[in-house]
């Protein structure tokens, strides 16, 4: 028995209640210190862009950083710049991850629409938001979010394609033409994965017309890099190219671990999909030849979370079709599994948020205080109303009638639910334990107040150079730096013993890592 399609007195999917659902999940957690060690790096590229200018060149502390595109950069600099007098800059910035998150759940909606109907565009993106690989992805600085949201700006255009719609060509081109300078040849890979959409209709004119808006969007970039900075580009290529190419080989184990926890559940529901459409698969041609493309990528290359995210627009298109249409006990399983897990997860996150303020439960109490000795926890108002809140909500929502897309909208509210807890409750702990602004500022005082001159490194970090010159303004040189500098920074564990002519004058370090010590030492004669 199934739930089968939608009849005339099953209740739509609220347009609004998802709308204020995927605004609180892609905004809830963003005001926090950059945080080691992407986040840092890219906040660090944007206040480059937005302090130094060389808009084409991303860098880290001044120096080259060839190992990025510049599209997340270049929106999160114009953010930090327009709203700076109201947000710290690096909240501001930011800023640019919920808005191409937006932009990837509505291009996912309406690709998903024109594939498999009105009621598929709503449903998709409580997909997608319930999906436990984009979490972190999602709240934090992170070009593979505009990378996301160009790749879906292509699949709409290739889906359009498919109805006959010739605009859908230019949509198309246009996604993946941007998807290089948001994401570089990964971002190419999760938009290219569209481009069979004309072909599967015999329309040479519609390949044409994409490749005529994407070759130069794509060329764009790397032509003004040649001309400006050359060697800039020709690293940024070769890291490119290294990096596509790392570890290609057969899959093994970890590939699976990864592929199975962060695309869940749109897996078996996409497996689902294609059982019920095996005698009419033809609408599943673009979505399953796009998720055979970027599936082939993520299995040869190496086993990351963030090289999962090419196959999750495809598979979200797989999976929409048929998610409501499952069975009455496999739906209701689905269901059930969603609301324990997600009800379980938020019981301990209010557990904990007790330990820290209460101290109890004594044994979870000593754990936070040792991973982050020193914290003091400081609930404010609105965050515990915030959260109480939710968490009524989420009491209210079991009481909702079965309908076709309860279990997808169980997973999305549980997902957004357990992150909303988190940003609220435990977020100034992470915060705590993360930020590096109070080693940056006591080394900052370390220093002569008037200028001290170069300052060498020695296995000093980019998150950590990243967010010393966010902090502090303070930049460091590399190791054998002409003429000698007179102070040396380095990261070492504790008890190190300074090198022969150096003389330690300061040490610091966030309280929650005891493995990595800052070292500040001034050359001895």
């Amino acid at each position: 028995m199934s739930f089968g399609p939608y009849q005339d007195s099953t209740p739509r999917l609220p347009l609004g209640g998802l709308i204020v659902l995927a605004a609180l999940y892609l905004l809830a957690g963003l005001d926090h210190d950059p945080w080691k060690t992407e986040d840092a790096i890219h906040i660090g590229i944007a206040y480059g862009f937005a302090t130094q200018g060389a808009w084409l060149t991303p860098m880290v502390a001044g120096e080259a950083w060839p190992h990025t595109a510049p599209l997340y950069h270049w929106t999160a600099a114009i953010l930090g710049e327009l709203l700076g007098g109201v947000l710290e800059f690096h909240n501001a910035a930011r800023l640019a991850t919920p808005l191409f998150g937006a932009l990837f759940l509505v291009f996912l909606s309406a690709a998903a629409r024109r594939l498999h109907g009105e009621s598929a565009g709503r449903l998709a993106p409580l997909l997608a938001l319930g999906t436990l690989g984009l979490l972190l992805q999602m709240h934090e600085a992170q070009p593979a979010v505009a990378g996301l949201a160009c790749a879906a700006l292509a699949w709409w255009g290739g889906a359009r394609v498919l109805r006959g719609e010739a605009i859908g060509a230019l949509w198309l081109g246009l996604g993946i033409g941007l998807s290089f300078p948001a994401h570089g040849l990964v971002g190419l890979i999760m938009a290219g994965a569209a481009l069979p959409a004309p072909l599967l209709r015999r329309d040479g004119r519609g390949v044409l017309i994409a490749l005529a808006v994407a070759l130069p969007l794509i060329a764009l970039w790397p032509v003004l890099l040649a001309q400006t900075a050359p060697e800039y580009w020709t690293q940024w290529w070769r890291n490119e190219i290294a990096e596509a190419s790392q570890a290609r080989g057969l899959p093994t184990l970890q590939h699976l671990k990864q592929l199975v926890w962060a695309v869940w559940p749109l897996w078996p529901l996409a497996a689902w999909s294609l059982w019920r459409q095996r005698h009419a698969i033809e609408q599943l041609w673009l979505p399953g030849l796009g998720l055979l493309i970027t599936l082939a990528w993520f299995l040869s290359g190496a086993p990351r979370s963030a090289v999962v995210l090419p196959v999750l627009i495809p598979l979200t298109l797989l999976a929409v079709g048929d998610a409501e249409r499952l069975r009455r006990g496999a739906a209701s399983a689905f269901d059930w599994f969603g609301g324990i897990t997600f009800s379980c997860i938020a019981v301990l996150i209010w557990l904990g948020a007790t330990a820290q303020g209460f101290g109890w439960p004594a044994p979870l109490a000593r754990n936070f205080a040792k991973l982050a000795p020193g914290h003091t926890a400081d609930f404010g108002i609105a965050a515990l109303a915030i959260a109480a809140t939710a968490t009524a909500l989420w009491g209210l929502a079991w009481r909702l009638r079965r309908v076709p897309w309860r279990p997808a909208l169980r997973w999305a509210a549980g997902v957004t639910l357990m992150w909303l807890l988190t940003a609220t409750l435990w977020l100034p702990w992470i915060d705590y334990a993360s930020s590096y602004r109070p080693v940056a500022l006591s080394l900052h005082q370390a220093l002569p107040a008037v200028t001290p001159g170069c300052i060498e490194r020695d296995d000093f970090g980019i998150a950590q150079r990243a967010s010393l010159d966010y902090f502090t303004g303070i930049r460091t040189v590399a190791a054998g730096h002409k003429p000698q500098c007179a102070w040396r920074l380095t990261i070492a564990p504790n008890g190190r013993t300074p090198p022969p002519g150096w003389q330690e004058v300061w040490q610091g370090g966030r309280a929650s890592d005891r493995k990595e010590r800052w070292y500040l030492d001034r050359r001895a004669d």
